[in-house]
């Protein structure tokens, strides 16, 4: 039987062997996707591994060796906005423990960074970021010790006297293999990405980047199901039993889905260069941590063609139970209102989350994903009841007879109607809650990079309730400030010893930093002396702050400048021209003086956040590009296959006079109105969708995306329009009179 089902699912011509290659480009794109984006979440548990060393120095360790011990201080840097992971060791033995990537421990004055690292140093003049590190570059850091191959890491070699007094600096005798006991209390450097949450964000992009795939698959099964159909009953009305009529039903979908499978995995392999270089979590991944794990290997090799087999079991299924039930139609029973539950049922799960936000990332992903997933196959479900609805509504206000005949027919079987715009509908619902989401919180977490004026400067301080930074800014370090070229201003703020001027009940070590008004008025970002004063008290969030606090006026403190400017030092405040050179020689100047105490500028806060979110706007577009073209395909196939399988009544209506003009308008209505009715309820369905989870999640009130978005709408609807169009000039041909005949 399968041997004669093989014969047969070929016998058609150009028009079987299209339609195989469809199913099995459709069935390959899937695969392809799916399995890139099960390597992805792979990518992130591997680079997640690949820091755990970072933690070597968290106090919370209890692990210890009978070795040499070794002096540890991890701190960070930055560089023109991007991080620095800096470890400076110093071996007390010959035994002292070693990080990976590295043969041997780097001596006093030598260093190893990471590839991209000393690529950077390379390029950069040393003034702006090599002379930081001590002595010379030893080697690289091999690519087991970073997470991806952007990570800036340097590991670097001093003496025990250097670096014991810094602040954070241990011993340690093992480096970490795994997460520290506790990270509550301590700096762990090493927590990576969270895996859960980009486990739960690439969930949801796989199954809007699956589904549409899925319609397609199905859209594609179904070309010239009426043909097939009719075959299949014929063969049951000369005896074939519906076992057989059902496995040669589903050897047809499974030969193209074997044949998908394995052109998907070969597609997998092909993109995982690209994929790599995509960077979901603010960095690239390296290809080799693109892998799949045996189980979901072979889930997916078997899984794929017995669903494909199922799919077409299920949509084959009416000519097992009758043969005649092909030749007699009748009009389906028309979708119920109930299906409108599992759409109502999802958004009302989003809902019930707004200020209930599940406590654990587990719950998180479970209560959003599951909501996302619900809405996405509710729209399918609801898809028919929506078109019928709509289509009533327009025959009782219509007399026109391409409206009369486009809008009854799809009264009487809305689900062939719904299914050639199922594609694009579940696209309109996705790129609508992508773009809302990476939209709103653009808006929200935008500003972490500071407005124009506070992005000029550069701060050295010490944590609020830590001892001051040094006694004494040095002369030299001054006149090496003011000398680097784009220099503006430079402002220093003094230890606060008798907390003048904090506000009542506040901790000592949160008291103004003392400025001498000379030196505010070379820094007017940061505000302003009252008339008269020589010495104002300036918070700590008055520097460096993302917004501009030029037009606060702070209140004069009842010190003289002379005694003010003896106290020790509390930070060093420079502003700059702006440009990249000038920030980071400032940057290095700073770091070198006083090398304990962090250099930073504004765009440095959200840094990390901002990378993350470049990662985000990289997977709508990633869903945007890929859900489009998808779902316009399987419009196309759509009505194409629309049109084959009612070539016969169309040639009939042309026999008894119907004009061309008046079955293309019926043919483009049956297409056009589903398509407009669902997709509008799919696109309001993706902003509310949206502003609840944004509400429940990050308590952000959903910001309306600006024209890009309804010009890619717009522009996508056109395109949907122009493919319906594009099809119709099939109808003369496949409506000559030779369509007519019987048998």
């Amino acid at each position: 039987m399968i041997p004669f089902a093989l014969r047969l699912a070929v016998s058609g011509g150009r028009e079987a062997v299209a339609r195989l290659v469809m199913i099995a480009a459709a069935v390959a794109i899937g695969v392809g996707l799916l399995l890139s984006t099960l390597a992805s979440i792979n990518a992130v548990g591997k680079a997640n591994e690949r820091v755990l060393w970072t933690n070597t120095g968290v106090s919370s360790r209890t692990e210890t060796a009978p070795v040499d011990p070794l002096w540890w201080w991890d701190h960070g840097d930055y560089f023109d906005g991007k991080e620095i992971f800096r470890v400076d060791v110093a071996a007390t033995g010959p035994t002292a423990p070693v990080p990976p990537g590295l043969d041997r421990l780097p001596a006093p004055g030598e260093y190893y960074a990471s590839t991209a690292l000393a690529e950077l140093l390379r390029r950069t003049p040393a003034a702006e970021l090599g002379d930081r590190f001590p002595g010379r570059m030893a080697g690289v850091l091999g690519d087991e010790a970073v997470p991806s191959p952007d990570s800036l890491y340097v590991i670097e070699g001093r003496t025990p006297a250097e670096i014991e007094h810094m602040p954070g600096v241990s011993k340690v005798t093992t480096i970490a293999t795994a997460l520290p006991p506790s990270c509550e209390g301590d700096y762990c450097p090493g927590l990576g990405t969270r895996g859960d949450a980009m486990t739960l964000i690439l969930s949801v992009v796989a199954g809007a980047l699956i589904f549409p795939v899925v319609i397609f698959i199905g859209t594609a099964t179904r070309l010239s199901a009426a043909t097939r159909e009719q075959r299949y009953a014929a063969m049951r009305l000369v005896g074939a039993t519906p076992r057989q009529v059902s496995v040669i039903s589903a050897v047809e979908s499974t030969v193209a889905a074997v044949a998908g499978t394995v052109v998907g995995f070969g597609l997998y392999l092909l993109l995982r260069p690209l994929v790599a270089t995509v960077p979901f979590t603010g960095d690239r991944f390296f290809v080799e941590d693109l892998t799949l794990t045996p189980l979901q290997a072979v889930v997916t090799a078997l899984g794929v063609p017995v669903a494909a087999a199922v799919a077409a079991r299920l949509a084959l299924r009416r000519v097992t139970v009758s043969p005649l039930g092909v030749t007699r139609r009748v009009t389906p029973k028309p979708p119920g209102v109930w299906r409108l539950a599992p759409l109502l049922g999802g958004l009302a799960e989003l809902g019930w989350f707004v200020n209930r936000r599940p406590e654990t990332s587990n719950g998180q992903t479970a209560a959003y994903l599951t909501g996302f997933l619900v809405i996405m196959l509710g729209l399918v479900i609801a898809g028919p009841w929506l078109t019928m609805a709509a289509a009533r509504g327009v025959a009782r206000r219509t007399s026109r007879p391409a409206t009369l005949i486009a809008v009854r027919r799809l009264a009487d079987d809305p689900k062939a109607g719904f299914r050639s715009v199922a594609g694009l509908v579940l696209a309109l619902f996705v790129t609508t809650a992508t773009v809302c989401i990476i939209g709103t919180i653009n808006e929200n977490r935008g500003t972490l990079s500071g407005d124009r004026d506070t992005r000029v400067a550069v701060e050295q301080s010490n944590l609020v309730e830590e001892p001051p930074m040094t006694d004494a800014v040095s002369a030299q370090l001054l006149a090496d400030l003011r000398a680097v070229p784009g220099f503006r201003g430079l402002a220093i703020g003094h230890d606060n010893p008798r907390a003048l001027g904090a506000l009542p009940g506040e901790r000592p070590g949160f008291a103004p930093n003392l400025v001498l008004c000379a030196d505010l008025a070379q820094i007017p970002v940061v505000g302003h002396c009252p008339a008269g004063a020589s010495v104002v008290g300036v918070p700590p969030w008055g520097f460096l702050s993302l917004r501009s606090t030029s037009r606060m006026e702070w209140s004069a403190a009842p010190v003289s400048a002379e005694e003010a400017a003896g106290l020790p030092v509390r930070n060093v405040y420079v502003t700059t021209d702006g440009s990249a050179a000038a920030m980071e020689r400032t940057r290095t100047l700073l770091t070198r003086a006083h090398p304990g105490y962090q250099a930073r500028t504004v765009g440095d806060w959200g840094s990390s956040q901002q990378k993350q979110l470049a990662g985000w706007r990289q997977l709508a577009n990633v869903v945007l590009l890929t859900t489009l073209p998808i779902a316009g395909c399987s419009l196309a196939v759509s009505v194409v296959a629309g049109l084959t399988d009612r070539k016969r009544p169309f040639a009939m209506l042309r026999l008894t006079g119907a004009p061309l003009r008046l079955l293309q308008r019926v043919v483009g209505l049956e297409s056009a109105l589903p398509l407009l009715v669902v997709a509008a309820i799919a696109t309001g369905t993706g902003f509310a969708a949206s502003a609840m989870f944004l509400k429940s999640q990050m308590n952000y009130d959903l910001v309306s995306p600006g024209a890009v978005y309804f010009g890619l709408v717009a522009l996508g609807l056109a395109a949907s329009l122009g493919i319906i169009a594009s099809t119709l000039p099939l109808l003369r041909r496949i409506t000559g009179p030779e369509a007519a005949r019987n048998g």
